[in-house]
């Protein structure tokens, strides 16, 4: 089967070959990358407080594979610990250029230390600086207070190896349902929604009225 052909494959009701969402999500996000100019991998991610009062920012998938998305942040920062109160979230990447998007809900589980630890080393030394030095989603006295603490890291860490803090990491949300977004003149749009019971659950396809 052409990867090229996967986004035809799914949305033609005449052909029931399988296509695997994963396989899918890599041929759009291939042309995502050539024809946005900023972030492609720029998602919605969205989490849920105790209260239950949900919760969304921007941040970038710097991780995928056939296990799922993975993101990177501060563990103690609000998503961080909405993430730990309940583990499960959504995510929506939204390509304008395309016209496409694709909305993933699921669980999330946090990345090994390999793995984070692999993913840091290749931030900009001046990101992993700020790692360490900004107390994400805390309330900051001033701008002053946090340049303060980014110089005093910056002379802790003068040579290029800065260590990954213990309070950052990844999480990998774990897709449960994956929905296939595409534009259609008159917003007769083409939904296509991929679900699966568990992550070992073999994954059903529903057209989805737009």
């Amino acid at each position: 089967m052409s990867k090229q052909n996967l986004s035809d494959i799914l949305f033609d009701d005449e052909n029931d070959s399988f296509v695997s969402p994963f396989d899918l999500f890599e041929e759009w996000y291939q042309q995502a990358q050539e024809a946005e100019t900023d972030y492609p991998n720029a998602l919605t991610f969205a989490t849920v407080d105790r209260s239950g009062m949900p919760d969304a920012r921007i941040l970038l998938m710097n991780g995928r594979d056939e296990r799922g998305f993975v993101v990177y942040m501060n563990l103690e920062s609000t998503k961080g610990q909405q993430l730990k109160d309940n583990p499960n979230a959504a995510a929506l990447f939204y390509w304008k250029a395309l016209r496409r998007q694709v909305r993933i809900r699921g669980f999330v589980e946090q990345v090994s230390d390999k793995e984070a630890n692999a993913y840091f080393a290749t931030r900009p030394k001046g990101s992993r600086i700020g790692a360490h030095a900004s107390k994400q989603s805390r309330p900051l006295a001033s701008r002053e207070v946090l340049l303060k603490r980014t110089k005093g890291f910056e002379k802790q860490y003068p040579d290029e190896f800065v260590p990954r803090p213990k309070n950052w990491s990844g999480y990998r949300i774990i897709p449960l349902e994956m929905e296939f977004w595409k534009d259609g003149k008159y917003r007769l749009h083409d939904r296509v929604l991929f679900k699966r019971e568990n992550a070992n659950a073999v994954w059903k396809t529903t057209r989805l009225n737009p």
